[in-house]
């Protein structure tokens, strides 16, 4: 009995020895390191626009994924030249994802080779085209939100022109530019856009001029497809009513702000990081829309009327639907060339290569491009 007694005190022992064993190897244990991911913006991550924008997504991916990732950003990157050199920088320092948010980042020159340089590192660029095994492509179709804010800007006109602070003639903001006066027309027709080019992504003394350059040539509304609110500066001091871009900027100019195209970035960000930290990560091009919630309008301001309201939701059922199109034929050129046929409709490869304007156009597209 006393042997059973011992034999038992001595298991009961042991047992304690080993769970005290696996307790410090358990807390003894590193903890899994978070996945860090980096964002590069082409201006101030509080610009109120475009950058702002993305940098809400990268909050975003914080906030949903809190200590499984690791976070940073690097902003007030106004020429590509400078990517390759953070791109080193970066990666020296562990991350291993890093979006690039503005047009040939990561595709154009020298930078179209990073994906190339660094094969274990996840590369994905906006607004871009080349994709390559470790390299992913995303946008949207602003076109059609920019669309239903021509509309309202449209809608808003007195004099029938209308003025629109543009960056550089990239495709991307050539058919911006068309969806905005094709959006405008259809609330005021015949009206006219006069474009003034910025040839920078970001610079407010460059988007201030080119604002009071369109008001002193008697535009009455003012649109934008530029980074910052600078624009809507301009149009509070003149009182005119303004369109923005990127961002819901109407703190800028409450009284004459109409609306906004806006992208719902953080959704993308999200899915793309946590298929990166589960192995499932795969490259592409993704062209996000109304639909899928990525391309949405700001609110309005409280000039724009319960008519107009109407009209552009209609409109937006009309687009989200597929029954509606902005570049659906027949569709005239500045020169009246018919570009789009009745019946026929601009694909995603047109919209990509786009270096014509449509009628109503004040304007010629831009030869400068980003450096």
């Amino acid at each position: 009995m006393r042997k059973r007694k011992a034999l038992f005190v001595g298991v009961v022992a042991l047992l304690g020895v080993v769970a005290l064993g696996l307790a410090t190897s358990v807390a003894a244990s590193p903890k899994a390191a978070p996945f860090k991911v980096a964002w590069i913006y082409p201006g101030p991550h509080n610009d109120g626009g475009w950058s702002q924008a993305h940098d809400a997504g990268r909050l975003y991916v914080q906030k949903m994924l809190g200590n499984k990732v690791q976070t940073t950003y690097k902003e007030n990157v106004f020429s590509n030249a400078q990517v390759p050199q953070i791109v080193a920088g970066l990666v020296r320092d562990g991350y291993q994802m890093i979006f690039g948010c503005s047009f040939g980042m990561f595709s154009l020159g020298v930078n179209g080779e990073l994906w190339k340089k660094y094969p274990n590192v996840l590369f994905e660029e906006a607004t871009g085209t080349q994709v390559e095994k470790n390299q992913s492509q995303y946008f949207g179709a602003a076109e059609d939100t920019i669309y239903l804010s021509g509309m309202a800007a449209g809608a808003a006109t007195k004099k029938g022109v209308l003025g629109y602070v543009a960056a550089y003639g990239t495709p991307e903001v050539v058919r911006h530019i068309n969806a905005f006066t094709l959006g405008a027309q259809a609330t005021h027709p015949g009206a006219k856009v006069r474009i003034v080019w910025t040839n920078a992504w970001v610079s407010p003394p460059k988007e201030t001029a080119a604002a009071e350059a369109l008001v002193s040539t008697g535009a009455d509304v003012l649109g934008q497809n530029v980074d910052t609110p600078s624009t809507g500066v301009v149009a509070k001091k003149h009182g005119l009513p303004w369109v923005g871009y990127d961002s819901d900027a109407s703190r800028f100019a409450p009284k004459q702000w109409l609306t906004a195209s806006v992208y719902n970035w953080g959704p993308y960000y999200l899915r793309r990081v946590k298929a990166a930290i589960n192995g499932t990560w795969k490259p592409g091009f993704y062209y996000g829309s109304i639909k899928d919630g990525f391309t949405k309008l700001a609110p309005f301001g409280p000039s724009v009327s319960a008519k107009t309201r109407a009209l552009i939701a209609a409109r937006e059922k009309a687009i989200e639907n597929g029954t509606f199109y902005e570049f659906a034929g027949p569709l005239h050129d500045q020169s009246g060339k018919l570009m789009v046929p009745k019946g026929k409709r601009l694909t995603i490869k047109d919209l990509y290569s786009m270096q014509w304007l449509v009628k109503g156009v004040i304007g010629s597209v831009s030869k400068v491009q980003p450096s």
